[in-house]
């Protein structure tokens, strides 16, 4: 029913010195009648966001729905961009997101303002299908209220796992970090594994990697993981180093304060 672009893909990274990274995955899914973007990403996303667009032929205004997993800074804070689409935000992450006094974690409290004042916004619930053969699964413990969705296909699924699994670890250990509830997250990732392993073709999208399968309870690697920084470190303008940010942390040297 659905065809799957990533136009940003997310990193299982957090910065050591400057808060988190915040590089998750947008996903954009396409019917004949609807153009989807799963999670927008932070403000540093906008200008490689519209650029992945207009290389689809695609401009701000062909988004007819944007889907949001939960309330957090490095997931919701683009959809303002999209002026035609619909706005699904699961209804207790919102409720819940209202409630935080300002400076909660993570929360991007003018935003989470306007998403309740926006009239295009459609609040979902666990097992909504809100859209033609997408389904929203509640997956708690990131966030009280954080939703996961299921594409339906004919031959095999697309679960976005959003921040209920941030990253292959989490996924396969059912540990993680960044969590209000960390019972309730196990629970989420042991409902999502169950979601991906029903057919060895499904692709699993989680919220901070790339995409995966899951076969007798082994990742298969859907996607290449890329991630670089260039930086400035000498005195040289023309002088610019990039950091290749791919690799396992076997092949990379421990950093050392």
């Amino acid at each position: 029913m659905y065809s799957l672009d990533v136009i940003m893909q997310g990193y299982p990274g957090k910065a050591v010195h400057h808060g988190g990274l915040g590089w998750s995955t947008v996903s954009l899914l396409r019917s004949r009648e609807e153009t989807i973007l799963i999670d927008t990403g932070s403000y540093g996303y906008r200008d490689p966001l519209i650029k992945g667009l207009e290389r689809l032929g695609l401009g701000r205004e062909d988004i007819t729905s944007v889907v949001v997993t939960h309330c957090h800074w490095d997931h919701l804070c683009n959809y303002p961009l999209f002026p035609r689409a619909k706005i699904f935000v699961p209804q207790e992450d919102l409720e819940w997101a209202s409630n935080q006094p300002a400076g909660t974690w993570h929360i991007p409290e003018f935003h989470v303002e306007n998403l309740n004042q926006d009239t295009r916004v459609l609040r979902i619930r666990d097992g909504d299908e809100f859209l033609p053969g997408l389904q929203a699964i509640a997956t708690p413990g990131h966030t009280p209220g954080h939703c996961a969705f299921v594409a339906r296909g004919e031959e095999a699924d697309i679960i976005f796992a959003g921040d209920a699994a941030k990253n292959q670890a989490e996924l396969l250990s059912g540990e993680v970090d960044m969590t209000l509830d960390a019972e309730a997250s196990r629970r989420s990732i042991t409902r999502l594994q169950r979601l991906a392993a029903e057919n060895p073709a499904n692709v699993l999208i989680c919220g901070h990697d790339r995409l995966f399968g899951l076969r007798e309870g082994k990742v298969v690697h859907r996607s290449h993981l890329k991630a670089a920084i260039a930086a400035r470190l000498s005195t040289e303008f023309n002088e610019e180093s990039t950091f290749d940010l791919s690799h396992s942390t076997s092949e990379i040297q421990p950093y050392c304060p």
